[in-house]
């Protein structure tokens, strides 16, 4: 596959949509420039869901960056047409109060049986990266309506391969899983994932996956 947001065929286990979705997702989080504009007329052209495409840019910012968030929202606007939605982010105390129950719920179901001693892990980090986690990133943003937990874990599981960052993409293989993906879908996000990787962290990336799998 080339870095253009779109994969040359669909991979077993993901329908057509979900496969391009995830493909994309790699394009904002690796590509080019170009790359991530050619993957957006893309994503026009073949109809992608606009509410999914919108809630992969928000979310990219979590895990390739603001810089691409930024780059992929301003390809975005300007290849689908769409103006930005009137989407409100107001941080008043009732609010803030909905995004830290709604990232709790969300982070426990990615975590499952790991959430306890996932938070202690963090807090011991920085405590202020756990709040950070738990009300900007579950609650914020992967726990927001329009995109589905399961393809949101299935982006994260192949950008995650695409970057190498394997701690993470041990623990989001697992989350793929508890948020309700099946094993051939995870399977081929991650190969999307790993298409433009080298040779040996491909087969760690694949080392993992056994692992959790089996």
């Amino acid at each position: 596959m080339t870095l253009t947001g779109h994969p040359t065929d669909i991979l077993e286990g993901l329908d057509t949509p979900t496969s391009e979705l995830v493909s994309l997702a790699v394009t904002i989080a690796t590509g080019s420039e170009q790359a991530m504009r050619a993957g957006m007329a893309h994503a026009v052209e073949v109809a992608l869901n606009p509410d999914w495409v919108e809630e992969l840019i928000l979310q990219s910012y979590l895990f390739a960056g603001f810089p691409r968030a930024l780059n992929a929202a301003r390809e975005w606007r300007r290849a689908s047409g769409r103006p930005a939605p009137g989407d409100a982010e107001s941080a008043d105390p009732e609010r803030l109060r909905h995004w830290t129950a709604r990232g709790e719920r969300t982070c426990a179901t990615v975590y499952g049986e790991m959430y306890a001693r996932l938070r202690a892990n963090i807090r011991d980090l920085h405590p202020a990266l756990d709040t950070w986690m738990i009300v900007d990133g579950y609650g914020k943003v992967l726990g927001r309506p329009g995109l589905d937990l399961r393809r949101r874990e299935l982006c994260i599981v192949a950008v995650c391969a695409a970057l190498a960052q394997e701690r993470q993409l041990h623990a989001h293989l697992h989350g793929a899983l508890n948020a309700g993906a099946g094993v051939e879908e995870i399977h081929g996000a991650l190969e999307i994932g790993a298409r433009e990787i080298d040779p040996e962290a491909r087969r760690r990336a694949f080392h993992l996956w056994a692992r959790v799998r089996d």
